[in-house]
């Protein structure tokens, strides 16, 4: 499928802003909070102090990264009382929204490897390695045992997150190295290698978000027509198909896989609408699905 072809129903039904509505709200996102944290170093208007991993916003509200929290406990430091706070405020968003929301609408690297698969498919490359994506959950074991073994909040040495902010701020250097390394991995190497196996950031935000209420629904899927648009955009496409599909085997149509990144490409690319926003508990079986009217066929999907 050329990269042309995929969503182009979507901008013939929906206009092109229409097709982008949530891409272009989650770039915005991303440049907005990444804009504050070099505002200040920058242009020296000091709206929030730190970075991702810890941040001061106005002088009154303590943001902290649960993952370095957790990372400085093994190594046997626990964070100072504001630092629990800031810990708090962070776990209680993304159980409510989704822990991989971080991914998909903070994380600026997500643009990188967006960018990355965007001219993965404009060249045409095909195959890559292939690696499990437990292996993401391998590489946050990993992580969280050398710091516990060598007293450094070990991540934080290669964050590719610190780098590109370190890189924005002082310019060229082994900072840079990193994200490019990160950018060619995907665009060479594996398509969707890195947020999809390798990023320990991801994995441990895929944990605390299991349980939230917001996720992405499919309560029009009587409507798909399979054209594979959705699993063309989805960073974590194997996450589609039990809500996409599962009528057969009595699936309700919400997502409610801790990968999905709630990203609402889906949602953009679908020119019959099949996707939104919803809750995890409106997971019932669509009317006249119930009784199996829509069973997969062998050789659908």
């Amino acid at each position: 499928m050329s990269d042309k072809r995929i969503g182009a129903d979507a901008r013939a039904a929906k206009g092109w802003f229409g097709a982008h509505k949530w891409l272009l709200l989650r770039r915005g996102t991303q440049l907005a909070i990444l804009g504050l944290f070099l505002l200040g170093p920058l242009a020296g208007v000091w709206i929030v102090k730190g970075n991702l991993a810890y941040s001061y916003t106005f002088g009154v509200l303590p943001l902290t990264d649960p993952y370095v929290a957790l990372q400085s406990l093994f190594t046997g430091h626990l964070p100072e009382t504001l630092g629990l706070v800031g810990v708090a405020i962070v776990v209680a968003f993304y159980v409510l929204v989704g822990g991989r929301v971080y991914c998909s609408w903070v994380c600026p690297v997500n643009i990188v490897t967006d960018s990355a698969g965007w001219l993965r498919r404009r060249l045409g490359i095909k195959g890559s390695v292939h690696l499990a994506r437990t292996t993401r959950y391998w590489m946050l074991a990993m992580t969280l045992v050398g710091s516990a073994l060598s007293g450094v909040i070990l991540w934080e040495l290669v964050n590719p997150v610190s780098m590109l902010h370190r890189g924005l701020i002082f310019g060229i250097g082994f900072a840079w190295t990193i994200v490019l390394a990160v950018f060619l991995f995907d665009l060479f190497v594996m398509s969707r290698g890195w947020c999809g196996r390798l990023c320990p950031v991801g994995a441990f935000y895929g944990l605390l978000g299991r349980v939230s209420p917001l996720r992405v629904s499919a309560p029009a899927r009587a409507a798909c027509n399979d054209c594979m648009d959705c699993f063309e955009v989805c960073p974590e496409p194997q996450v589609i198909r039990p809500a996409l599909k599962g009528a057969a085997t009595g699936a309700g149509p919400v997502i409610l896989a801790a990968a999905c990144t709630n990203c609402g490409r889906c949602i953009d690319v679908c020119a019959k609408d099949v996707f939104r926003f919803g809750s995890r508990f409106n997971n019932a079986l669509p009317v006249g699905e119930a009784g199996g009217d829509r069973a997969a066929t062998p050789g659908q999907f």
